[in-house]
């Protein structure tokens, strides 16, 4: 009995079932081309792109939030494909160097997941711009990090903004239990009513409701203890500073475990061969295009850059790039006839 409730609470911990009803839907809604090669080598290839974390890629919104562990994969995906936008510095910053808008990060979020919801990425960047305009441009890492907290963080996050308000308005969700009184009465702390909203509230005070609530939470959230460590030295705060905190926290970072630490944030050693494998293409052609009388191609340099395979794909989504690509077929032979 005590083997099968540890089995029980592993799984549930790693929402194995999540996926084996995710592997079984697609199993089912596929089974006519899956049938082609055997249902052993579909969930070996699914479970597979899940330990990778590929298995994200192109999936619904509800899907790539619906684990932590999809949360994660896709915040490292979404890293690894664009982090050339941010790159600053370096031989290729005249060409990798860009500050975007909300918008334009949020069409990059799209690529990946089509149907992702604009209000967390407006909430992303409410936490880097504070009270500036939601038009304003933020680089890549500042985006990165803030988009990180709201995303991994999402469900942790509105209860602490209720929190908060609670305390801007004198209230104190927890109770403070006196030790020395008999009658085992609660009393419950007050804020100061001469408190502005601007000043934000008591540190000491907001990280005690916070850690009562991880405690009873059922969603993902920062270790206490380095949240302590992070409000250790402020007296009081604001909800966005604190948010700012988090994301610029390296411990709370690497505590979650989806991108580098902020140093390492645009090192790639197998991307950077491969764009100066590019570069040094680009500047062969430059040189010897001039120099060339006839249309030969010896002199053109050769890539010899080894084949990445492309991450697996839900098999529905390529039986509708199929069928998209069987209409416009029929769209030309009738525009020929």
């Amino acid at each position: 009995l005590i083997s099968v409730s540890y089995c029980l609470l592993f799984a549930a911990q790693r929402h194995v079932l999540t996926y084996m009803e995710d592997a079984v839907s697609q199993l089912l809604e596929n089974r006519e081309d899956i049938s082609q090669y055997g249902i052993a080598r579909f969930f070996t290839e699914y479970f597979n792109s899940v330990r990778q974390g590929t298995h994200i890629l192109f999936r619904e919104f509800s899907f790539v939030q619906a684990t932590p562990h999809n949360r994660a994969s896709f915040l490292r995906t979404f890293w690894r494909c664009f982090r050339t936008v941010g790159k600053n510095g370096g031989k290729y910053s005249s060409i990798c160097c860009y500050l975007l808008t909300a918008q334009e990060y949020h069409c990059l979020l799209q690529l990946l997941c089509p149907d992702f919801p604009m209000e967390l990425t407006q909430k992303a960047a409410r936490i880097v711009l504070m009270d500036d305009a939601m038009d304003c441009l933020m680089s890549f890492s500042d985006f990165l990090f803030a988009f990180q907290i709201q995303f991994y963080y999402s469900e942790f996050l509105e209860s602490v903004a209720a929190v908060y308000q609670d305390l801007l308005a004198g209230k104190n969700p927890n109770t403070v239990i006196v030790p020395t009184s008999s009658s085992g009465q609660h009393r419950q702390r007050q804020l100061p009513n001469d408190c502005s909203p601007l000043d934000g509230v008591e540190a000491s005070l907001f990280y005690q409701c916070l850690e009562s609530l991880c405690d009873r939470s059922k969603y993902s959230c920062p270790p206490s203890a380095l949240v302590k460590e992070m409000l250790s030295s402020a007296q009081r705060l604001t909800f966005y500073g604190f948010l700012m905190a988090l994301a610029k926290d390296q411990g709370i970072n690497r505590a979650l475990g989806a991108l580098p630490d902020k140093g390492d944030l645009f090192l790639d050693p197998v991307m950077d061969q491969e764009l100066e494998k590019l570069v040094a293409q680009v500047s062969g052609l430059s040189v010897s295009g001039p120099t060339s009388s006839s249309g030969d191609t010896a002199n053109l340099p050769v890539r010899n850059s080894p084949r990445i395979n492309s991450p697996w794909k839900p098999l529905h989504h390529r039986r509708k790039m199929d069928a998209e690509s069987e209409g416009s077929n029929e769209e030309t032979d009738s525009s020929e006839n």
